[in-house]
């Protein structure tokens, strides 16, 4: 069905009802669309086929943030274990696949300031790693970077006190925008 090479006029100069063609064009260009050979994100799979369980030990901190790799680790696993079919342990040993990462800078630079107060409303964070997916039986190195970057912006209370008492919660928030960021890297082999 070659329509896309027609113009609506064309369809309705020749006679058609502007109903039809309506719905002609519009499968014409449904039809383009789908041959432009796009896909859904998350629905490819670059691992190999054998690999069923992966190991995800504790990342390394070359930071000075307190706890930032337990909360990057546990997120990590988390998402792992909603968006993928691998079952996830933390022991390398018995582990189809090893991922291994190091949390290398985290910064936080204040974005948007009240204007009333001067103080910062949102902050840009930035966390730098290198993360490294490794087959057990074989050694290959299945995914690797030593510059995997995420970064975000969130926004802040400008009230001190509630600021420190959300400070977990901003930090779940960060580590699990940055575990959906790096399953979807290592799965699809960004």
């Amino acid at each position: 069905m070659n329509i896309p090479r027609l113009q609506l006029h064309e369809i309705l100069a020749r006679g058609a009802k502007p109903k039809t063609a309506a719905l002609l064009f519009l499968l014409a260009i449904c039809s383009h669309l789908a041959a432009c050979g796009y896909h859904v994100a998350g629905r490819t799979d670059a691992l190999p086929k054998s690999i069923h369980v992966i190991a995800v030990p504790a990342l390394e901190n070359a930071t000075t943030s307190y706890r930032i790799e337990q909360k990057l680790t546990s997120a990590t696993v988390h998402e792992f274990l909603a968006a993928t079919p691998y079952k996830i342990t933390s022991e390398p040993s018995g582990a189809d696949a090893v991922l291994r990462g190091k949390v290398l800078t985290l910064e936080a630079v204040p974005l948007l300031f009240n204007t009333q107060t001067g103080a910062a409303t949102t902050m840009l964070v930035t966390v730098r790693c290198e993360v490294t997916l490794t087959q057990t039986d074989t050694q290959k190195v299945l995914y690797h970077t030593d510059k995997f970057i995420f970064r975000n912006e969130y926004e802040i209370s400008t009230d001190v006190k509630s600021f420190f008492e959300e400070q977990d919660p901003a930090l779940d928030r960060l580590a699990k925008d940055f575990a959906q960021r790096l399953v979807a890297s290592v799965t699809e082999n960004f």
